[in-house]
């Protein structure tokens, strides 16, 4: 009997819930005595929809399935589900089903909907400008969709994601709908963001680590890093994409230390506050392992032994898959992994699997299942993304020829050599191999993607008691194939791989210098030979600016120096010793002409020529232009001029200025070196050193007056570069003002600083730490410490007993401007005879385009 009655309550519930639809706005001409306990069979005579304003009423007519001639039983199942197939579109705030008449077994139905409004825009308000971009760009606006619970939902965790990402991990979002009175049936999302405070990580506790210490797990969980007050850089906000980059990290680090069984058994993210959150790590070691036996199998073209030996892994050493696969795959710090040995080879499909066979104790025996495959040869090298660069000028710089066996080595030298030309983004260079099995040979394709190389220079300054403006323009893709080619100039023509500079700088008549260059890196296209030419003129009045009025004054008896010059360079890269060494030769004619100069220079009136000849050789492996993490920089310079006092028969003690110094006559050596390492995770060490030496060929002629070393400051030439002096960086002081401990008086002190020295040396260590590396700007800090002294003959010099200053800088790379600079240094050691606000200069700026130079 309760069955009975069960069965009757569901039937009256089922039949309520199928007559609603047409209860709801049911038309008074409804007739013919259905009834919702009474459910007819009708024909669908017509349907007609009605309140819609945007919406295609054939469209939603085909979504509720209500179709002509069908028929129906009314009330019943298909009346009710044209309900639902429409109301699961999401579009409507309400739809009411009624029939309009019936006439016999014929039935009219009409479907009476209300749209939901449109999106006109979203306004957002409690984000900086940068920020506001960046959400919109996620949301890509929406403009013109339908307001409804889920674009709501997917509006506000847009936000709340990209501000996570940011370590606002508890904002407070709240979206408003306002009406749009220029659009009928448009809303306009109001959403108000109040971001709260960034979210850092208090505490971070460990449990169930045993062999490895609290500290050790904090080291190892990377990218998160527990709240402390002396910790200035670094994971500083929490976000939970890098939370679970770290976890990884932890596990990886402590399996790479035996415990292969290492995992995390459960943690959680606490929120103390809005500020704080505690982070809670349970951890499981499980035992320590070490490496058993290792056998091979598979390998023709190798022995065991040979094998075991690239391996470097002994029996009984803690067992680490990190390792292993670094020494079977690469990439290992020595270059000497298993991979390489057979895929430079040309062993292109070389496939090796390291499988457990057994498992003792704490032992692990490994077998190396190796499948070596057949010697691929090189057919074609296919280039793309190289819409500016012509493909003679990327395929110059690639090892990887064809007809050559394949060789991974080659490739990864052909990335680096892509990139220093500059014209590329490092990070979107792509080799990628792919091999044709059937005639055993691979082609190679290169995918680059073009960057800005052009860089612009310009600047205007006040100082002295007037203005300086300076404008520098440098094309470093440039092409002089098609400078009469009016279609090329796109605006410049481009493409050749040419270097092209222009640079001027005046304060009007009493300063003005200009600058040429242009540099060929192929001269004649064939060949790695360099071919650069350069000119300068240069000229500054002293005493022509008259400081109270401003104006200048330059007549014939105004302190006058002027400095013209023109330089030829060829160059070439050696094979040998390695790829990375390049040997350059150029000859410099120089004239400076004096008159009424500074009378703490060396002479002051008349005209000196310098023709002299350079050789440089220089070794460069560094594995970034701007940035390098690892290899160095070596380089040694000679630069000479006929030994003229030899054969000129001129009495130089007794001569006068214009005689004795008409001639330059010195030798000049140099020695530069930097070595680049990372020291752990992103932090490189960078260690430079440096030696200068300038020399006579006869005593009766002393030292040059002209080609001496300045130490100090910022190592830019400014007004120094029209004495033919060269201006080497220290910083924490002034510039010049690290001057041999000999000279004590002011004169000698003022003619130490004007002149320069004969004898420098300079040592730098650094700290480098990225803060930003993308193609748009490259930012990194550095901590540093200077040294370095200057000394006016051998038997004065002592490497050992230097000034020094430790500080902390900053560099920004922008494409367009080059590499900029800023740096706080402290110097430790005084300047005899000289106050020390003037030799102290704390900050120093820097503006150094040449990258990869020695700064």
């Amino acid at each position: 009997m309760k069955r009975l009655f069960l069965l009757i309550g569901f039937c009256l519930i089922g039949a309520q819930i199928a007559s609603a639809q047409l209860r709801v706005g049911n038309s008074s001409r409804q007739t013919g005595g259905s009834g919702y306990l009474n459910p007819k069979d009708y024909i669908i005579g017509g349907v007609t929809i009605s309140g819609t304003k945007f919406l295609d009423n054939d469209v939603l007519l085909t979504i509720s399935k209500l179709s002509v001639g069908d028929r129906i039983e009314v009330p019943g199942e298909a009346t009710s589900n044209a309900i639902k197939n429409l109301w699961s579109q999401g579009l409507f705030d309400n739809i009411e089903l009624t029939i309009d008449q019936v006439r016999g077994d014929t039935v009219f139905f009409n479907i009476d909907v209300v749209e939901r409004p449109r999106l006109t825009r979203i306004d957002l308000d409690g984000l900086s400008k940068s920020q506001t971009e960046e959400v919109r760009k996620r949301l890509n606006e929406n403009t013109g969709k339908i307001i409804n619970e889920n674009l709501l939902n997917t509006t506000r965790n847009t936000i709340k994601r990209y501000l996570r990402e940011k370590g606002y991990l508890y904002p407070d979002i709240n979206i408003s709908q306002v009406k749009d009175t220029t659009e009928a049936n448009n809303q306009i999302l109001k959403v108000a963001v109040k971001k709260n405070k960034k979210v850092k990580a208090k505490e971070i506790n460990f449990t169930g680590n045993k062999e490895f210490s609290d500290a050790k797990m904090h080291k190892y969980l990377k990218k998160v890093k527990q709240k402390r007050w002396w910790r200035f850089w670094g994971p500083g906000k929490f976000n939970y994409e890098k939370y679970a980059e770290g976890k990884e990290a932890l596990i990886s680090k402590m399996r790479s230390k035996g415990y292969r069984d290492a995992t995390i058994v459960r943690d959680s993210v606490t929120q103390l506050n809005r500020k704080n959150v505690r982070i809670d790590i349970d951890v499981y070691e499980g035992p320590k392992y070490y490496f058993g036996d290792i056998t091979w199998s598979g390998n023709a073209k190798y022995t065991d032994e040979t094998l075991s030996k690239i391996l470097g892994i002994e029996k009984g050493e803690v067992f680490s898959e990190e390792k292993l696969n670094t020494k079977l795959l690469g990439p290992s710090k020595t270059g000497a992994d298993v991979s390489a040995y057979y895929m430079d080879d040309g062993y292109l499909t070389f496939q090796v699997d390291p499988v457990q066979t057994k498992i003792y104790g704490d032992t692990i025996d490994l077998e190396m299942r190796m499948y070596e495959g057949p010697q691929y040869d090189v057919n074609r090298i296919v280039l793309k993304g190289n819409d500016v660069t012509n493909d003679k000028v990327v395929r110059r710089q690639l090892q990887t020829k064809p007809g050559q066996k394949f060789s991974k080595t080659n490739i990864m030298r052909d990335i680096r050599e892509i990139a220093t030309l500059g014209n590329f983004d490092e990070s979107k260079t792509s080799p990628v191999p792919k091999p044709n099995p059937a005639d055993g040979t691979v082609d190679i394709e290169y995918t680059v993607a073009e960057k800005p190389s052009d860089q612009v220079e310009l600047s205007g300054g006040f100082g002295a008691g007037r203005i300086i403006g300076t404008l520098g323009l440098t094309f470093n893709n440039f092409s002089t194939k098609n400078l009469f080619n009016k279609k090329a100039w796109k605006p410049l023509p481009r493409g050749d791989g040419q270097k092209l500079s222009l640079r001027g700088q005046t304060s009007g008549k009493s300063y003005q210098s200009y600058s040429f260059s242009f540099s060929e890196p192929w001269l004649g296209g064939k060949k790695p030979i360099y071919f650069g030419i350069s000119a300068f003129t240069s000229m500054s009045a002293y005493g022509g600016y008259d400081y109270y009025t401003g104006r200048e004054n330059v007549t014939e008896s105004t302190p006058k120096i002027r400095m013209n010059g023109v330089t030829v360079s060829l160059g070439k890269r050696l094979k040998w010793p390695d790829y990375y060494f390049q040997v350059n030769y150029s000859l410099n004619l120089q004239q400076y002409k004096l008159r009424n100069y500074d009378a703490y220079f060396l002479f002051r009136n008349g005209t000196s020529y310098n023709i002299n000849l350079t050789q440089e050789i220089s070794r460069n492996s560094l594995s970034d232009p701007i940035f390098p993490t690892s290899g160095s920089n070596l380089r040694f310079t000679v630069q000479a001029t006929p030994p003229y006092s030899l054969f000129n028969n001129i009495n130089y003690p007794t001569a006068p200025d214009h005689i004795r110094y008409r001639w330059v006559e010195y030798h000049k050596w140099k020695f530069d070196s930097q070595w680049f390492q990372t020291v752990v995770g992103k932090l490189v060490f960078k260690a430079q050193a440096q030696f200068g030496f300038i020399g006579s060929y006869s005593k009766v002629t002393g030292t040059s007056a002209f080609e001496r070393f300045k130490l100090g400051g910022d190592g830019m030439m400014g007004f120094d570069f029209l004495q033919g002096s060269e201006v080497v960086a220290m910083r924490g002081y002034a510039n010049g003002y690290v001057i041999p401990e000999t000279k004590t008086n002011s004169q000698d002190i003022q003619i130490a600083r004007n002149s320069g020295s004969p004898i420098y040396t300079r040592y730098q260590m650094e700290l480098r730490y990225p803060v930003m590396m993308n193609e748009q700007a490259k930012v990194f800090l550095l901590g540093f410490a200077d040294a370095g002294n200057t000394w006016d003959a051998f038997k004065d010099f002592n490497p050992f007993k230097v000034r020094r200053s430790v500080g902390i800088g900053a560099r920004i790379f922008l494409p367009i401007f080059g590499l900029l600079g800023i740096d706080y240094g402290h110097a430790f050691d005084p300047i005899p005879g000289v106050d020390r606000s003037q030799w102290r200069q704390p900050f120093t700026f820097s503006i150094m385009q040449q990258m990869g130079g020695f700064n």
